[in-house]
């Protein structure tokens, strides 16, 4: 009798401790991760056969994994690297969440996808003052001479403070605009406002406090400057990769939460020769598809090859999802050779980026392209995700909806 009235009484303080507001500067965060209906949805858009059956019976409770990468956050409904997007991945379950890192004019570090996305990604098109400073001001459509509404607003064009003033909002842009206003309003259909009115930007190191204070790991990624380079006559590349790293330190992170990032070769092997501790799960974004023709089922078109890359001291490559999957005979989702290949190089598979294609009713766009023939529904994101996972081994998969990965990881037994 007296061991149950511990236990309630161990019971109802836990559950008030939950209930309590946390303190100042704290962020309170319930103990299992919250998925919603969007996993359950897409279960129930699988077609038949074993993988459904056993995820239609996985109820939770649900967890946080490091399997599970919120990238950008939770960008598929929220404005992407804001903290309202931050929170959203965290209370999905996501063990790790990514800054895209650039500077401003004054040389400070913020989250942003794109040094040049300011004109689609916040509201600086509508602050007058702000809007003047950019690199390439707002430019209406005209029909009758063919051209579309554009801009270009840099990070690297205003200053820290200025930055702060903005106001995120979901990536996109229209092109035929006349009014910034309507530039401004150009959300594809299938993501949402619905959680777009206040968006809250972030400096790196805000997002260093506010990641660790969730209780996740990090992955910041040094995004390429779409300026001269050295910045201003003095501030150069390795600077600017050195000041990313320097944060972490700066904050007492160890090396082992934090995966760094770039799509620039040159950065991974420059963190090999200056900061090997963090090189050790510096993550190489796999870049070739665009610049050098990479075929994934070709290896005289990955160069250098896996085996040089893992050489050199790259120890996790980053491939976007369709450069690790082919179809076989059969029409269906199998390994690629580059997959096969990373993985015999003895070099770890992280892959981008999960629920970014939109509705899969269709095939799919960008990150399904390799596999288009077997994507005919919504469902498909978890036959393709199991693929990846169980097939390929993917050590972690990047998100925009990190319910969805924390949910497969809990319901598959990964951590």
């Amino acid at each position: 009798m007296l061991a149950r009235l511990r236990t309630a009484l161990l019971s109802f303080l836990l559950a008030l401790g939950a209930a309590l507001p946390a303190a100042a500067g704290e962020i309170a965060l319930l103990r299992e991760a919250q998925l919603g209906p969007r996993p359950f949805y897409l279960v129930d858009k699988m077609k038949d056969g074993p993988l459904k059956q056993q995820l239609s019976q996985c109820t939770g409770p649900f967890h946080k994994t490091d399997f599970s990468i919120g990238h950008r956050g939770a960008a598929l409904q929220f404005p992407e690297h804001s903290r309202e997007s931050y929170l959203a991945a965290a209370r999905m379950g996501a063990g790790v969440i990514e800054c895209d890192v650039t500077f401003t004019r004054d040389r400070q570090l913020v989250c942003r996808h794109s040094q040049c996305d300011l004109h689609t990604t916040t509201n600086i098109l509508t602050v007058p003052d702000l809007a003047a400073k950019c690199t390439q001001p707002f430019s209406p459509a005209d029909p009758a001479a063919g051209r579309r509404a554009s801009a270009k607003c840099c990070t690297s064009d205003i200053t820290l403070a200025e930055f702060k003033r903005l106001t995120a909002k979901m990536d996109g842009f229209n092109p035929d605009a006349r009014t910034p206003e309507e530039y401004q309003n150009g959300t594809p259909r299938w993501r949402t406002e619905l959680y777009a009115s206040s968006g809250t930007l972030m400096s790196h190191d805000e997002s260093i406090a506010l990641i660790r204070s969730l209780g996740a790991k990090f992955t910041p990624e040094l995004k390429a400057p779409e300026v001269a380079m050295p910045f201003d006559g003095d501030y150069t590349r390795e600077t600017y990769a050195t000041q990313m790293l320097a944060a972490y330190k700066a904050a007492g992170i160890p090396p082992s939460d934090v995966f760094p990032q770039s799509f620039s070769l040159k950065d991974i092997l420059y963190w090999v020769k200056t900061e090997p501790d963090f090189a050790r799960q510096a993550l190489y974004l796999e870049d070739r598809y665009e610049k050098a023709g990479l075929d994934p089922n070709r290896p005289e078109t990955w160069k250098p090859s896996m085996q040089e890359l893992k050489a050199s001291g790259v120890a996790i490559l980053g491939p976007p999802i369709f450069a690790m999957l082919a179809l076989n005979d059969k029409g269906e989702i199998v390994p690629s050779a580059y997959a096969r290949a990373a993985k015999a190089a003895g070099l770890d598979l992280i892959g981008w980026s999960l629920e970014r294609d939109g509705p899969l009713n269709r095939g799919g766009a960008f990150y399904h392209k390799s596999v288009k023939a077997a994507i005919d529904r919504d469902g498909d994101t978890l036959t393709v995700l199991d693929v990846l996972a169980r097939q390929v081994g993917v050590r972690a998969m990047f998100s925009d909806w990190p319910a969805t990965t924390t949910f497969y990881a809990n319901c598959m037994g990964m951590k």
